[in-house]
Protein backbone atom coordinates (compact mmCIF):
# COMPACT_ATOMS: atom_id res chain seq x y z
CA UNK A 1 0.00 0.00 0.00
CA UNK A 2 1.01 3.60 -0.42
CA UNK A 3 0.46 6.11 2.41
CA UNK A 4 -2.72 4.56 3.84
CA UNK A 5 -3.90 4.67 7.44
CA UNK A 6 -6.53 2.32 8.92
CA UNK A 7 -8.41 3.52 12.01
CA UNK A 8 -11.26 2.18 14.14
CA UNK A 9 -13.83 4.48 15.71
CA UNK A 10 -14.21 2.26 18.81
CA UNK A 11 -10.49 2.56 19.56
CA UNK A 12 -8.50 5.79 19.83
CA UNK A 13 -9.89 7.71 16.87
CA UNK A 14 -7.89 10.45 15.11
CA UNK A 15 -10.91 12.48 13.95
CA UNK A 16 -9.78 15.57 15.88
CA UNK A 17 -6.81 15.86 13.51
CA UNK A 18 -8.97 16.14 10.39
CA UNK A 19 -11.39 18.63 8.93
CA UNK A 20 -13.62 16.48 6.71
CA UNK A 21 -15.18 13.04 6.44
CA UNK A 22 -15.83 11.55 3.01
CA UNK A 23 -18.54 8.97 2.33
CA UNK A 24 -17.80 6.90 -0.79
CA UNK A 25 -19.86 4.19 -2.48
CA UNK A 26 -23.51 4.12 -1.41
CA UNK A 27 -26.72 3.40 -3.27
CA UNK A 28 -30.13 4.98 -3.85
CA UNK A 29 -33.41 3.81 -5.35
CA UNK A 30 -31.82 4.23 -8.79
CA UNK A 31 -29.73 1.06 -8.26
CA UNK A 32 -30.94 -2.35 -9.48
CA UNK A 33 -29.92 -5.05 -6.99
CA UNK A 34 -30.26 -8.76 -7.77
CA UNK A 35 -32.34 -10.91 -5.41
CA UNK A 36 -30.26 -14.03 -5.99
CA UNK A 37 -28.28 -13.25 -2.83
CA UNK A 38 -31.26 -14.27 -0.66
CA UNK A 39 -30.48 -18.00 -0.77
CA UNK A 40 -26.80 -17.36 0.03
CA UNK A 41 -27.44 -15.00 2.93
CA UNK A 42 -30.11 -17.13 4.57
CA UNK A 43 -28.40 -20.51 4.02
CA UNK A 44 -26.96 -20.90 7.53
CA UNK A 45 -29.17 -18.40 9.35
CA UNK A 46 -31.00 -19.93 12.34
CA UNK A 47 -34.73 -20.63 11.69
CA UNK A 48 -34.79 -18.50 8.55
CA UNK A 49 -32.59 -20.67 6.33
CA UNK A 50 -34.53 -23.86 6.99
CA UNK A 51 -37.87 -22.15 6.43
CA UNK A 52 -36.72 -20.72 3.10
CA UNK A 53 -35.38 -24.09 1.89
CA UNK A 54 -38.67 -25.75 2.82
CA UNK A 55 -40.65 -23.20 0.83
CA UNK A 56 -38.27 -23.49 -2.14
CA UNK A 57 -38.84 -27.25 -2.17
CA UNK A 58 -42.59 -26.67 -2.17
CA UNK A 59 -42.21 -24.25 -5.09
CA UNK A 60 -40.30 -26.91 -7.08
CA UNK A 61 -42.98 -29.46 -6.26
CA UNK A 62 -45.78 -27.22 -7.51
CA UNK A 63 -44.05 -25.50 -10.46
CA UNK A 64 -41.68 -28.26 -11.55
CA UNK A 65 -38.72 -25.85 -11.56
CA UNK A 66 -36.48 -23.94 -9.16
CA UNK A 67 -37.35 -20.47 -7.94
CA UNK A 68 -35.05 -18.31 -10.11
CA UNK A 69 -34.25 -15.22 -8.08
CA UNK A 70 -31.58 -14.14 -10.58
CA UNK A 71 -34.43 -12.77 -12.74
CA UNK A 72 -35.65 -10.54 -9.94
CA UNK A 73 -34.21 -7.36 -8.49
CA UNK A 74 -35.00 -4.82 -5.83
CA UNK A 75 -34.30 -1.13 -5.44
CA UNK A 76 -32.80 0.37 -2.26
CA UNK A 77 -35.26 2.36 -0.15
CA UNK A 78 -33.68 5.82 -0.09
CA UNK A 79 -34.15 8.64 -2.59
CA UNK A 80 -30.98 10.54 -3.59
CA UNK A 81 -31.46 13.43 -1.17
CA UNK A 82 -32.36 11.15 1.75
CA UNK A 83 -29.29 8.98 1.05
CA UNK A 84 -27.05 12.05 0.87
CA UNK A 85 -28.48 13.43 4.13
CA UNK A 86 -28.07 10.09 5.95
CA UNK A 87 -24.38 9.92 5.08
CA UNK A 88 -23.81 13.58 5.85
CA UNK A 89 -25.45 13.30 9.30
CA UNK A 90 -23.18 10.44 10.34
CA UNK A 91 -20.07 12.42 9.39
CA UNK A 92 -21.26 15.63 11.04
CA UNK A 93 -21.96 13.61 14.18
CA UNK A 94 -18.18 13.15 14.41
CA UNK A 95 -17.69 16.91 14.37
CA UNK A 96 -16.45 16.92 10.77
CA UNK A 97 -17.56 18.56 7.55
CA UNK A 98 -19.17 16.01 5.25
CA UNK A 99 -18.57 15.15 1.59
CA UNK A 100 -20.80 12.46 0.06
CA UNK A 101 -20.37 10.61 -3.25
CA UNK A 102 -23.34 8.42 -4.22
CA UNK A 103 -22.62 5.55 -6.64
CA UNK A 104 -25.55 3.65 -8.07
CA UNK A 105 -25.01 0.65 -10.31
CA UNK A 106 -24.37 1.89 -13.85
CA UNK A 107 -26.48 5.01 -13.33
CA UNK A 108 -25.72 8.66 -12.54
CA UNK A 109 -29.40 9.64 -12.29
CA UNK A 110 -29.28 10.23 -8.52
CA UNK A 111 -26.27 12.54 -8.78
CA UNK A 112 -27.73 14.44 -11.73
CA UNK A 113 -30.93 15.00 -9.74
CA UNK A 114 -28.97 16.40 -6.79
CA UNK A 115 -26.94 18.67 -9.06
CA UNK A 116 -30.01 20.71 -9.99
CA UNK A 117 -30.47 21.75 -6.33
CA UNK A 118 -28.73 25.00 -5.46
CA UNK A 119 -27.26 23.72 -2.20
CA UNK A 120 -25.97 20.49 -3.77
CA UNK A 121 -24.26 21.66 -6.95
CA UNK A 122 -20.94 20.57 -5.46
CA UNK A 123 -22.15 16.96 -5.01
CA UNK A 124 -19.88 14.79 -7.20
CA UNK A 125 -21.40 12.93 -10.14
CA UNK A 126 -20.31 9.35 -9.53
CA UNK A 127 -21.16 5.79 -10.49
CA UNK A 128 -20.38 2.15 -9.71
CA UNK A 129 -19.52 0.95 -13.20
CA UNK A 130 -19.67 -2.73 -14.17
CA UNK A 131 -16.89 -4.09 -16.40
CA UNK A 132 -17.40 -7.73 -17.48
CA UNK A 133 -14.02 -9.46 -17.67
CA UNK A 134 -13.28 -13.11 -18.44
CA UNK A 135 -15.60 -15.34 -16.42
CA UNK A 136 -16.52 -12.59 -13.98
CA UNK A 137 -16.96 -8.82 -13.72
CA UNK A 138 -15.50 -5.97 -11.71
CA UNK A 139 -17.18 -2.97 -10.13
CA UNK A 140 -15.33 0.30 -10.61
CA UNK A 141 -16.06 3.34 -8.47
CA UNK A 142 -15.78 6.39 -10.72
CA UNK A 143 -16.15 9.51 -8.58
CA UNK A 144 -16.59 13.13 -9.63
CA UNK A 145 -17.03 12.95 -13.39
CA UNK A 146 -16.89 16.34 -15.15
CA UNK A 147 -20.46 17.64 -14.92
CA UNK A 148 -20.58 18.87 -18.52
CA UNK A 149 -19.50 15.46 -19.89
CA UNK A 150 -21.02 13.08 -17.35
CA UNK A 151 -24.09 12.05 -19.37
CA UNK A 152 -22.15 11.25 -22.52
CA UNK A 153 -19.46 9.46 -20.52
CA UNK A 154 -22.07 7.33 -18.75
CA UNK A 155 -23.51 6.40 -22.13
CA UNK A 156 -20.10 5.15 -23.30
CA UNK A 157 -19.49 3.27 -20.05
CA UNK A 158 -22.86 1.56 -20.42
CA UNK A 159 -21.94 0.55 -23.96
CA UNK A 160 -18.83 -1.24 -22.69
CA UNK A 161 -20.85 -3.00 -20.00
CA UNK A 162 -23.32 -4.21 -22.63
CA UNK A 163 -20.61 -5.10 -25.18
CA UNK A 164 -17.47 -5.95 -23.18
CA UNK A 165 -14.71 -6.06 -25.77
CA UNK A 166 -11.44 -6.41 -23.88
CA UNK A 167 -9.55 -4.13 -26.25
CA UNK A 168 -11.85 -1.27 -25.19
CA UNK A 169 -11.23 -1.56 -21.45
CA UNK A 170 -7.86 0.23 -21.27
CA UNK A 171 -8.83 3.19 -23.47
CA UNK A 172 -12.13 3.57 -21.59
CA UNK A 173 -10.47 3.51 -18.16
CA UNK A 174 -7.93 6.07 -19.32
CA UNK A 175 -10.72 8.29 -20.67
CA UNK A 176 -12.99 8.24 -17.60
CA UNK A 177 -10.07 9.04 -15.29
CA UNK A 178 -8.44 11.68 -17.49
CA UNK A 179 -9.83 14.69 -15.59
CA UNK A 180 -7.55 15.38 -12.60
CA UNK A 181 -10.53 15.78 -10.25
CA UNK A 182 -11.91 12.27 -11.01
CA UNK A 183 -11.12 9.32 -8.75
CA UNK A 184 -11.13 5.73 -10.11
CA UNK A 185 -11.34 2.92 -7.52
CA UNK A 186 -11.38 -0.86 -7.83
CA UNK A 187 -14.29 -1.74 -5.56
CA UNK A 188 -14.19 -4.81 -3.25
CA UNK A 189 -11.35 -6.40 -5.29
CA UNK A 190 -11.11 -9.60 -3.21
CA UNK A 191 -14.82 -10.47 -3.50
CA UNK A 192 -15.60 -13.38 -5.81
CA UNK A 193 -18.94 -11.79 -6.64
CA UNK A 194 -19.67 -14.00 -9.64
CA UNK A 195 -18.81 -17.22 -7.74
CA UNK A 196 -16.16 -18.50 -10.13
CA UNK A 197 -14.11 -19.96 -7.26
CA UNK A 198 -11.48 -18.38 -5.01
CA UNK A 199 -8.46 -19.45 -7.04
CA UNK A 200 -10.02 -18.40 -10.34
CA UNK A 201 -10.98 -15.02 -8.88
CA UNK A 202 -7.46 -14.37 -7.56
CA UNK A 203 -6.02 -15.24 -10.96
CA UNK A 204 -8.54 -13.02 -12.77
CA UNK A 205 -8.16 -9.95 -10.58
CA UNK A 206 -4.38 -10.27 -10.83
CA UNK A 207 -4.58 -10.45 -14.61
CA UNK A 208 -6.93 -7.46 -14.63
CA UNK A 209 -4.57 -5.34 -12.52
CA UNK A 210 -1.50 -6.49 -14.43
CA UNK A 211 -3.15 -4.99 -17.50
CA UNK A 212 -4.87 -1.91 -16.09
CA UNK A 213 -3.18 -0.96 -12.79
CA UNK A 214 -2.06 2.41 -14.21
CA UNK A 215 -5.66 3.60 -14.54
CA UNK A 216 -6.59 3.05 -10.88
CA UNK A 217 -6.00 5.44 -8.01
CA UNK A 218 -7.00 3.19 -5.06
CA UNK A 219 -8.41 -0.19 -3.99
CA UNK A 220 -11.47 -0.31 -1.79
CA UNK A 221 -11.94 -1.62 1.75
CA UNK A 222 -15.63 -2.44 1.73
CA UNK A 223 -17.96 -1.82 4.66
CA UNK A 224 -20.23 -4.73 3.73
CA UNK A 225 -17.51 -7.37 3.25
CA UNK A 226 -15.82 -9.50 5.94
CA UNK A 227 -12.61 -8.32 7.60
CA UNK A 228 -10.69 -11.32 6.27
CA UNK A 229 -11.62 -10.31 2.74
CA UNK A 230 -10.65 -6.69 3.37
CA UNK A 231 -7.26 -7.91 4.61
CA UNK A 232 -6.87 -9.71 1.29
CA UNK A 233 -7.75 -6.45 -0.46
CA UNK A 234 -5.00 -4.71 1.55
CA UNK A 235 -2.48 -7.33 0.48
CA UNK A 236 -3.53 -6.89 -3.14
CA UNK A 237 -3.21 -3.11 -2.84
CA UNK A 238 0.28 -3.48 -1.36
CA UNK A 239 1.30 -5.78 -4.19
CA UNK A 240 0.18 -3.25 -6.80
CA UNK A 241 1.32 -0.16 -4.84
CA UNK A 242 -2.15 1.31 -4.48
CA UNK A 243 -3.55 3.17 -1.49
CA UNK A 244 -6.62 1.62 0.13
CA UNK A 245 -9.73 3.72 0.47
CA UNK A 246 -13.15 3.47 2.13
CA UNK A 247 -16.32 2.28 0.45
CA UNK A 248 -19.30 1.66 2.70
CA UNK A 249 -21.51 0.10 0.00
CA UNK A 250 -24.67 1.17 1.85
CA UNK A 251 -27.92 -0.16 0.39
CA UNK A 252 -30.41 0.27 3.23
CA UNK A 253 -30.89 2.76 6.05
CA UNK A 254 -27.68 1.98 7.93
CA UNK A 255 -25.05 4.63 7.04
CA UNK A 256 -21.72 3.58 5.55
CA UNK A 257 -19.64 1.43 7.88
CA UNK A 258 -16.44 3.23 6.89
CA UNK A 259 -15.46 6.68 5.66
CA UNK A 260 -12.31 8.58 4.71
CA UNK A 261 -10.74 11.27 6.85
CA UNK A 262 -9.05 14.24 5.23
CA UNK A 263 -8.03 17.84 5.76
CA UNK A 264 -9.32 18.73 2.29
CA UNK A 265 -12.19 21.21 2.04
CA UNK A 266 -13.56 20.06 -1.33
CA UNK A 267 -13.96 16.75 -3.11
CA UNK A 268 -11.46 17.82 -5.78
CA UNK A 269 -8.86 18.52 -3.06
CA UNK A 270 -9.53 15.08 -1.55
CA UNK A 271 -9.05 13.46 -4.96
CA UNK A 272 -5.74 15.29 -5.33
CA UNK A 273 -4.52 13.87 -2.00
CA UNK A 274 -5.24 10.34 -3.18
CA UNK A 275 -4.10 10.68 -6.80
CA UNK A 276 -1.00 12.80 -6.36
CA UNK A 277 0.19 11.87 -2.87
CA UNK A 278 -1.29 8.38 -2.50
CA UNK A 279 -2.62 9.48 0.88
CA UNK A 280 -5.77 7.91 2.33
CA UNK A 281 -7.02 7.62 5.91
CA UNK A 282 -9.83 5.07 6.40
CA UNK A 283 -12.04 5.09 9.50
CA UNK A 284 -14.22 2.07 10.30
CA UNK A 285 -17.43 2.97 12.13
CA UNK A 286 -18.90 1.02 15.10
CA UNK A 287 -21.52 -0.79 12.97
CA UNK A 288 -18.72 -2.65 11.18
CA UNK A 289 -18.15 -4.68 14.36
CA UNK A 290 -21.67 -6.13 14.25
CA UNK A 291 -22.05 -9.59 12.67
CA UNK A 292 -22.07 -9.06 8.93
CA UNK A 293 -24.92 -11.46 8.24
CA UNK A 294 -27.03 -9.67 10.85
CA UNK A 295 -26.38 -6.33 9.17
CA UNK A 296 -27.37 -7.76 5.78
CA UNK A 297 -30.54 -9.26 7.22
CA UNK A 298 -31.44 -5.90 8.76
CA UNK A 299 -30.93 -4.30 5.34
CA UNK A 300 -33.27 -6.89 3.87
CA UNK A 301 -35.85 -6.01 6.53
CA UNK A 302 -35.55 -2.38 5.39
CA UNK A 303 -36.35 -3.50 1.84
CA UNK A 304 -39.65 -5.19 2.73
CA UNK A 305 -40.88 -2.53 5.13
CA UNK A 306 -43.78 -0.38 3.94
CA UNK A 307 -42.71 3.19 3.18
CA UNK A 308 -45.65 5.63 2.94
CA UNK A 309 -43.22 8.46 2.09
CA UNK A 310 -41.35 6.68 -0.70
CA UNK A 311 -40.15 9.20 -3.29
CA UNK A 312 -41.57 7.19 -6.21
CA UNK A 313 -44.83 6.31 -4.47
CA UNK A 314 -43.73 2.67 -4.11
CA UNK A 315 -45.26 2.17 -0.68
CA UNK A 316 -45.24 -1.64 -0.45
CA UNK A 317 -42.21 -3.89 -0.88
CA UNK A 318 -43.96 -5.50 -3.85
CA UNK A 319 -43.85 -2.14 -5.65
CA UNK A 320 -40.05 -2.03 -5.27
CA UNK A 321 -39.19 -5.57 -6.41
CA UNK A 322 -39.20 -6.30 -10.15
CA UNK A 323 -39.13 -9.42 -12.29
CA UNK A 324 -38.09 -10.18 -15.86
CA UNK A 325 -41.00 -12.16 -17.31
CA UNK A 326 -40.78 -15.07 -19.75
CA UNK A 327 -41.93 -12.67 -22.46
CA UNK A 328 -39.03 -10.30 -21.76
CA UNK A 329 -41.13 -7.64 -20.05
CA UNK A 330 -40.47 -6.04 -16.66
CA UNK A 331 -43.16 -5.93 -13.98
CA UNK A 332 -43.21 -5.26 -10.28
CA UNK A 333 -44.20 -8.30 -8.26
CA UNK A 334 -47.25 -6.32 -7.17
CA UNK A 335 -48.34 -6.19 -10.80
CA UNK A 336 -47.58 -9.87 -11.29
CA UNK A 337 -49.28 -11.26 -8.21
CA UNK A 338 -51.73 -8.68 -6.89
CA UNK A 339 -53.01 -10.08 -3.59
CA UNK A 340 -52.07 -13.67 -4.51
CA UNK A 341 -48.52 -13.71 -3.16
CA UNK A 342 -46.83 -17.15 -3.49
CA UNK A 343 -46.50 -18.91 -0.17
CA UNK A 344 -42.70 -19.05 -0.35
CA UNK A 345 -42.55 -15.27 -0.68
CA UNK A 346 -45.23 -14.61 1.91
CA UNK A 347 -43.39 -16.86 4.35
CA UNK A 348 -40.10 -15.07 3.71
CA UNK A 349 -41.64 -11.63 4.22
CA UNK A 350 -43.34 -12.75 7.42
CA UNK A 351 -40.10 -14.15 8.81
CA UNK A 352 -38.12 -11.06 7.88
CA UNK A 353 -40.67 -8.80 9.55
CA UNK A 354 -39.80 -10.48 12.85
CA UNK A 355 -36.46 -8.68 12.71
CA UNK A 356 -38.32 -5.50 13.64
CA UNK A 357 -38.81 -6.98 17.12
CA UNK A 358 -35.97 -6.12 19.49
CA UNK A 359 -35.97 -9.50 21.24
CA UNK A 360 -35.70 -11.43 17.97
CA UNK A 361 -32.83 -9.20 16.82
CA UNK A 362 -31.01 -9.71 20.11
CA UNK A 363 -31.29 -13.50 19.98
CA UNK A 364 -30.24 -13.67 16.34
CA UNK A 365 -27.35 -11.26 16.93
CA UNK A 366 -25.95 -13.54 19.65
CA UNK A 367 -26.34 -16.63 17.44
CA UNK A 368 -24.58 -15.01 14.49
CA UNK A 369 -21.88 -13.39 16.63
CA UNK A 370 -20.36 -16.82 17.30
CA UNK A 371 -19.25 -16.91 13.68
CA UNK A 372 -18.00 -13.35 13.48
CA UNK A 373 -14.72 -13.03 11.60
CA UNK A 374 -13.86 -9.52 12.73
CA UNK A 375 -12.80 -8.36 16.17
CA UNK A 376 -10.37 -5.57 17.06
Amino acid sequence: MRDSGIHFNWLKSPVDHFRTGVSLHSHTLHSKESLDFVQRVTKDTPWLGGAIRKQEARYREIKGKNLDLSRAWWTPPLAPRHAWELERRQIEGLGLDGLVSLTDHDSIEACVQLHVLDNMRDCPISVEWTIPYGRTFFHIGVHNLPAEDATSMMREMASLTANPLEERIGPMLEWVGRAPETLVILNHPAWDENHIGAAAHVETVSRFLDSYRQFFHAAELNGLRPWAENKSAMALAERYVLPVISGGDRHGREPNANINLTSAATFAEFVDEVRRDGRSEVLFMPQYRDPLKMRILENMADIIEDDPRHAMGWVKWSDRVFYLTDEGGIKSVGELWGDRVPRVVHRFVSLMSLLKHHRVRSVLRVALDEKREFAV
